[in-house]
Order: structure tokens, then sequence, then C-alpha cells
């Protein structure tokens, strides 16, 4: 899968699970639904929310995004829809064409060691995924068990 695929996917995707939050919200607001089916679709707007955090992480460094880019691209999942805009915008402006970078070019940020364990997993998509996955489960784990953002600084 290419990063301009991944990352269309993922940024499509949390537009469709915030759809179902936003709905499931306001199901709740006007007629008696369950709670485990707000439960359940929060859970899975967050494993999604995760999901999009890492691959524009992962995207971004592949494209060389500036730092600011990342950040501000991950930071959008938090406004509902706010994705797929920074999506379109991203693939009309070039910023996710080409693939992944598995190897090393003459290009001196290449020999930086981030770049260099970028590439390690790169090349390795398998472990990758599973380290990806483990790491936004420890995520998804620590936020669930702090309990929803209203409750922080409570």
């Amino acid at each position: 899968m290419t990063p301009k695929k991944l990352f269309i996917f993922f940024a499509s995707a949390e537009a469709v699970t915030w759809t179902l939050l936003l709905g499931a919200l306001l199901t709740r607001t006007f007629v008696e639904v369950p709670s485990a089916l707000v439960t359940v679709v929060g859970g899975t707007h967050g494993a999604v929310f995760l999901g999009y955090g890492v691959t524009a992480a992962l995207v971004g460094v592949n494209q060389r995004w500036k730092l600011g880019r990342i950040v501000g691209g991950i930071a959008l999942a938090v406004v509902p829809y706010a994705t797929v805009p920074f999506e379109r915008a991203a693939i009309r402006r070039g910023l996710v064409e080409g693939g992944w970078r598995t190897t090393a070019t003459s290009d001196p940020r290449d020999a930086h060691w981030f770049d260099r364990l970028f590439r390690w997993f790169i090349a390795r998509p398998i472990v990758l995924i599973l380290t990806m996955l483990v790491v936004v489960a420890a995520i998804f784990t620590i936020l669930v068990s702090v309990g929803p953002p209203t409750e922080w600084f409570s």
C-alpha cells in the first residue's frame, strides 16, 4: 500500500467514525439507546483516531513534511471532519506522492539515525504493523483507563 492510499484510508475512516460517533451521541440525546452503543462507537472512533495519528506521522516522516505539518495533521483529527480537507490539500499539493523510503539515497538526511530506523521499519511492514498495533493498543488502554476527557481535570 502506498503512503497516499494509507493516508486516504485513515483520513476517510476518521470522518466516517466521527459521523458514527456524532450520530450515536445525537441518538442518545433524543431516544433511549443502550449505553453500550455509544461506548462501542466511541471506542471504534478512538482506535481509528489513534490509527490516523500514527498514519499521519508515518506518512509525514516518509514524505519529509515539516514537523509543524505533521503535528497539525495529527491535531486536526480532534476537530470533526477536519482530516478530510487536510487530506485533500495534501493530495492537491503532491505531499503524499511517491512510495515508501526503504533505501538510502544521497540525501544527507538519510544518514540520520531516525531515518535509518524509519527505513528499517518500513522495509519490514509486518514488524511495523505489529509494533504500531502494540503502541496504539497501549495508548488506547491508557486513555480508556484515565476516562473521558471531561473527567481529566476534575
